[in-house]
């Protein structure tokens, strides 16, 4: 695994989505086809996540959806991570997310294992 990828999920595990965010771009801008659509979701998943924590429920709404499209079509595991139970951990994490009532919690944030 790329060292690169290795931080940014180390980050995104810990909760620094902002940071993961930053370190996938990098991997994003030099990559082409599947590979770039793969990273743009994983940052567009880090930043639904962010928008959910800061009670933004539209942009965690809409950008989530943009992180599905990019994921969805990929295989449950991919670049060495569990990506179809992530993909399964977001959607429990927004199902419950985008429904909270002022005053309750969020779910636990999503995990991404890493899978041989």
């Amino acid at each position: 695994m790329d060292e690169a990828f290795g931080r940014g999920l180390a980050l995104f595990n810990r909760g620094d989505f902002f940071a993961c965010h930053e370190v996938w771009e990098e991997l994003w801008r030099r990559s082409s086809g599947a590979e770039k659509h793969f990273y743009q979701g994983l940052i567009q998943a880090a930043v639904a996540i962010l928008h959910a924590e800061r009670g933004n429920r539209r942009g965690a709404a809409s950008t989530w959806r943009k992180a599905c499209a990019k994921l969805d079509g990929l295989p449950a595991v991919h670049h060495g991570i569990a990506l179809g139970e992530f993909r399964e951990a977001l959607e429990q994490f927004f199902s419950h997310a985008l429904e909270i009532v002022e005053g309750h919690g969020l779910p636990s944030r999503p995990k991404i294992r890493r899978r041989a």
